[in-house]
């Protein structure tokens, strides 16, 4: 019995430095936010039950012919099923920092014979689109891993057409998730207005409107 004591309180201690550590890389990565890197891309392309397609689509309300914008579309998770919500006539632009997760989004879209979607490389505080372009926009797991995330949110509001809807969407275990009563905030501050939330604390999908 002694013997095994040591053992349990050295397994503890070893637990509770690796929480630790867990807790200051959180923090860190929540204090200096940075895109999803190329090379970690196989974790945007888990499945996401808690911020799902199907209820993408129920707050987008797409409809064909309607022009939108992808921000952080990763290696396409989202951006393969909103193109063909949108057709016939109907385009997603994506836009994202890395050109590689642009490209990597192409060439799954080339072997699925999606063709309506155009890829930009830009940043979200700064889009490259005139006033007015989109009827609406999404994020999923994008908009905490933004340096400035009010200037993101003012520059999706002001590419919307009036009455435009914005989509964004948190989760866990993404280190960078924002709460909603955070987001709403933000958003409230950019301009935007709260329509309908669907899902709770621990993944969420809120819509705003210009």
């Amino acid at each position: 019995m002694k013997a095994k004591r040591p053992a349990a309180v050295a397994l503890a201690t070893a637990l509770l430095s690796l929480l630790i550590l867990l807790a200051r890389r959180v923090q860190k990565m929540r204090a200096e936010p940075t895109a999803l890197p190329y090379n970690q891309r196989l974790w945007a392309e888990f499945p996401r039950p808690l911020v799902s397609r199907t209820r993408l689509r129920k707050l987008l309300r797409p409809k064909a012919g309607q022009r939108m914008l992808e921000v952080g579309p990763g290696t396409g998770y989202y951006s393969l099923h909103t193109a063909g919500w949108l057709l016939p006539g109907g385009t997603l632009e994506i836009l994202d920092v890395q050109q590689d997760m642009l490209d990597d989004t192409m060439r799954n879209a080339s072997a699925l014979g999606v063709k309506n979607i155009t890829p930009t490389q830009g940043d979200a505080q700064e889009l490259p689109h005139a006033d007015n372009t989109f009827d609406s926009a999404y994020l999923v797991a994008t908009l905490g891993e933004v340096l400035n995330k009010e200037a993101a949110l003012k520059e999706l509001r002001r590419v919307l057409k009036p009455g435009g809807r914005l989509v964004v969407g948190e989760g866990q275990p993404d280190p960078h998730m924002i709460r909603f009563k955070v987001l709403q905030g933000l958003a409230e501050t950019a301009g935007f207005s709260f329509e309908e939330r669907i899902g709770g604390p621990l993944g969420y999908f809120a819509r705003f409107k210009r």
